[in-house]
């Protein structure tokens, strides 16, 4: 998934304090005392009627602000609970995953492209009702790239992807928006997901950019369709929280 960094918010004001009596400090001087945005914490969680799978991490900076081209770490972690199999007994799949990545993000005014390699860890117990539990574990490595791009005023389109050694699995999502009055962006979104021997196909519209609680969501739902099962509905909900 791709995040802007909102220029909102960023004012502060600065009072130093003398043997005189309290003035307020310069714009350079507030300027030089404001810290920098410098880390995005993000989570995510997403339904149908067969899985549910929910995740946390952050983005941080190194060296330097969001606002700016530079290095970025990117950690991730996230957990599902899935039916095993379509027929009963279905049984039921708990996996886990992790990811830590180290990258470079170019940023050009309120657009970016970013770039990242590393670890791709994943856990996986499946619960059988007529006999003993199954637990495996896998590590690979993952490339990952998310797109942010601002064409013109009040359009944006969204697109990330990776590609991981675990099952060969491949994923991408591209999400073109236009922003609404309210100061949203909603528009389309195609979503692909390809492992060894299972393929995902999803359509929807998203909702991007909602600020509530001081935190920005993301709202997105359509209908899916899986190698292994017949189309059914998806719902996703994201947010993220700039520091």
């Amino acid at each position: 998934m791709a995040y802007q960094v909102s220029k909102a918010g960023l004012a502060g004001l600065a009072i130093s304090l003398a043997a005189a009596p309290i003035c307020t400090a310069s714009a350079e001087e507030e300027d030089a005392r404001r810290s920098p945005l410098s880390m995005v914490v993000f989570g995510s969680m997403e339904a149908g009627p067969t899985k549910a799978f929910a995740s946390v991490g952050m983005k941080r900076a190194i060296g330097g602000g969001l606002t700016e081209s530079g290095f970025r770490l990117f950690v991730k972690a996230g957990g599902s609970q899935e039916q095993t199999r379509r027929r009963r007994p279905r049984g039921i799949t708990y996996k886990s995953e992790a990811q830590a990545l180290l990258g470079y993000e170019w940023r050009i005014g309120d657009s970016f492209l970013a770039l990242y390699a590393g670890s791709d860890a994943e856990s996986e117990q499946r619960v059988e009702s007529l006999g003993p539990s199954f637990i495996s574990a896998r590590y690979g490595a993952r490339v990952q790239a998310d797109l942010w791009i601002v064409p013109s005023p009040g359009t944006a389109v969204q697109a990330n992807g990776y590609v991981s050694s675990l099952n060969g699995r491949f994923w991408t999502r591209l999400a073109p928006g236009w922003q609404m009055p309210a100061g949203f962006y909603l528009g389309p979104e195609i979503e692909i997901y390809r492992e060894r021997d299972y393929r995902k196909l999803r359509l929807g519209l998203h909702l991007t950019g909602l600020r509530f609680l001081g935190l920005e969501w993301r709202l997105s739902g359509g209908l899916q369709s899986t190698s292994d099962r017949s189309a059914t509905c998806y719902g996703t909900l994201g947010v993220h929280w700039l520091r």
